[in-house]
């Protein structure tokens, strides 16, 4: 099978960067990483990209103007690595719809909740404020507005009255870890069809149908 040559956006710590590297390294992604951009020369993803030898490059939004003109810097940047898919992995700003045509149906974002719940940003506090009894992650294919894109496979977890907004993000994150790297393989293979609002996956089994409730409803079993 033929690897797609990916560019990962980052602006924080890149553990959903490492999870991609580490699953490209065990063969279990078909993908290049063939540039790592950030718009934060601080950012911890940085070292992870440099621990295994892959190409970076630092472009700050502080030496243009416009939007417009940074995402356009990073449309060059990604075009001349000859990237096909577009990774964003907690890339902390909104792309100008000048970038999107760029890459169409070609850019993925992972989101912290299951969406359309919670959109945007502190979101774990959110649910947990809220009351929700399960939360999730998503990946989902980038469209123009904030995380509205057509969603291409989801996990979920529950919420516990005891959590707190940082107990829930990392149960969420192990999440994220096990779905991002599936959803690039997905369209590596060539299986992801856009049809409306909905992402269909060509060639899956659906799984056996299993309710979840929480708190359980084992109380209530004779």
């Amino acid at each position: 099978m033929k690897k797609v040559n990916i560019g990962v956006l980052v602006s924080g710590s890149g553990s959903n960067l490492q999870s991609i590297i580490d699953q490209i390294e065990q063969e279990r992604l078909h993908a290049e990483i063939k540039v790592v951009i950030s718009n934060n020369p601080h950012a911890y993803a940085l070292e992870r990209a440099a621990r295994h030898h892959l190409p970076v490059h630092v472009i700050s939004p502080l030496d243009f103007h416009q939007r417009e003109d940074f995402d356009r810097q990073m449309t060059e940047a990604l075009n001349a690595c000859e990237v096909e898919l577009v990774v964003l992995a907690g890339f902390m700003r909104v792309l100008t719809p000048s970038f999107l045509r760029s890459f169409p149906g070609r850019v993925m974002n992972i989101h912290p909740s299951l969406l359309p719940a919670f959109p945007g940003l502190h979101v774990q506090q959110q649910a947990v404020e809220y009351g929700v009894r399960f939360s999730g992650c998503t990946v989902h294919f980038v469209d123009e507005g904030v995380d509205t894109g057509p969603i291409i496979i989801q996990a979920i977890v529950p919420v516990f009255d005891a959590d707190t907004a940082d107990t829930l993000a990392a149960r969420i994150l192990r999440e994220e870890h096990l779905i991002y790297p599936q959803a690039i393989q997905l369209y590596a293979e060539r299986r992801l069809e856009v049809q409306g609002r909905k992402v269909v996956v060509t060639a899956v089994t659906p799984s056996a149908y299993q309710a979840m409730q929480n708190p359980s409803l084992e109380m209530f079993a004779a």
